[in-house]
């Protein structure tokens, strides 16, 4: 049986990101909107063409292209492109352009850097991946352009489309899957091959091509082992020593080449570790997250039962969006889940736990926040209905579901 999945049907208003557009509209610098692919960077951009439209802004205006469209497909040459935009524009009024998929452009940093000279133009591009803003792009566009890195709903942006669900209800739902696309999908075939469909799109466009990668069934058993471990520290040597007992001959290099190419592809996101007495961030064994709990369950079909470490993941998402960085802390030979820092440097402290009603359960749980000396904030999220909330001392026990709703 054949499934046809089209785009996505049911437009969730990504509040967040759209506001952050509009404040940005027409500042002079690039915005660069960053992102896996299928998370709603494109649609993203309908949502700001319909803003400007309410503000008289007309579709000859507004110049959108996406090279991913094969009938943009002479453009994919910077000269080309150059040439079809100068073509399109006069000096008279403002237009808006919306470049997607912009890495696959040969030199597509040259034609961003030159449009950007030009003061009626208010330029904006999407990426799916990490690498595209590394070397020339970086170093032509120093001080001229701003970075927006969005990720799959956020469990707010999924519950309002399911208001007619309970809290529960949702949180089942969500952990099956966060892309905009499948938000009303209950049909577990076409979400399967939704979601293989977008996975193949990361390994193959974005990874092993990239990367030059020809060994897919080693990048995949590396992507297993990674995903296996989220909430462990995981170090190259332990991967590839495990992958040595499986009888895969593989180097150290290499796995570190991987690992690093799953980061770029922008289908696990690292958590390096923090040293929370000494203020600095350590240099080995970090933590991965997935950037979507399907690819989770469809790279391990038989591991269901991990709740914890599946909780513990959505909150690392949406530390994410809220904060500038999100570290593991350690504390001596304490473990602080997510030491965040905002945009003024000020630390949060975070403790992840499934359930605390066992004042054993509690004691263990608090006890590295307890030890920590400043006077940051410091949260416990956990997914306890009964006594959800609480203050130990200062440190805040918060319903996980109700902290994920909040603005």
């Amino acid at each position: 049986m054949h499934i046809i999945v089209q785009e996505e049907k049911t437009v969730i208003k990504r509040e967040t990101y759209l506001n952050w557009l509009i404040k940005h509209q027409e500042n002079g610098l690039i915005k660069i909107i960053s992102g896996v692919r299928r998370s709603g960077k494109s649609t993203l951009f309908e949502l700001f063409k319909d803003h400007l439209k309410t503000e008289h802004v007309t579709d000859e205006q507004i110049i959108h292209l996406n090279f991913e469209d094969l009938r943009y497909y002479e453009l994919r040459n910077f000269l080309s492109l150059n040439d079809y935009i100068q073509e399109k524009i006069s000096k008279e009024q403002k237009y808006y352009i919306f470049l997607d998929e912009i890495q696959i452009v040969e030199k597509f940093e040259e034609v961003v850097n030159s449009l950007n000279l030009q003061p009626n133009l208010d330029i904006y591009i999407t990426g799916s991946n990490a690498y595209f803003m590394s070397g020339e792009l970086a170093t032509l566009l120093t001080g001229r352009y701003i970075e927006l890195s969005i990720l799959p709903l956020s469990f707010k942006e999924f519950y309002s489309a399911h208001t007619d669900l309970s809290l529960t209800e949702v949180y089942d739902k969500y952990q099956k899957s966060a892309f905009p696309y499948l938000v009303n999908k209950d049909d577990e075939e076409e979400r399967n091959f939704y979601l293989r469909s977008a996975y193949n799109d990361i390994t193959l466009k974005d990874i092993m091509t990239r990367y030059k990668i020809t060994e897919q069934g080693i990048l995949e058993r590396v992507l297993r082992f990674l995903v296996s471990a989220i909430g462990s520290e995981v170090s190259i040597n332990k991967i590839a020593n495990t992958l040595k007992s499986q009888n895969v001959s593989v180097s150290n290099n290499t796995v570190e080449k991987y690992v690093d190419a799953f980061v770029n592809g922008l289908i696990l996101y690292p958590a390096p570790r923090y040293d929370i007495k000494g203020r600095k961030l350590l240099q080995r064994l970090e933590k991965y997250y997935v950037v979507d709990l399907g690819f989770r369950e469809m790279i391990l079909p038989d591991k269901k039962e991990d709740a914890g470490h599946i909780l513990e993941n959505i909150i690392f998402l949406e530390l994410k969006r809220r904060y500038k960085e999100v570290y593991v802390g350690k504390q001596g030979s304490l473990e602080v889940d997510f030491v965040c820092l905002n945009s003024d440097n000020s630390l949060v402290y975070y403790r992840v736990a499934l359930q605390t009603l066992d004042e054993s359960a509690l004691t263990r749980e608090l006890r590295s926040l307890e030890n920590i000396s400043d006077a940051y904030p410091k949260y416990l999220l956990t997914l306890d209905t009964i006594h959800k909330t609480a203050n130990y001392n200062g440190i805040l026990k918060k319903n996980a579901l109700d902290w994920l709703l909040e603005n």
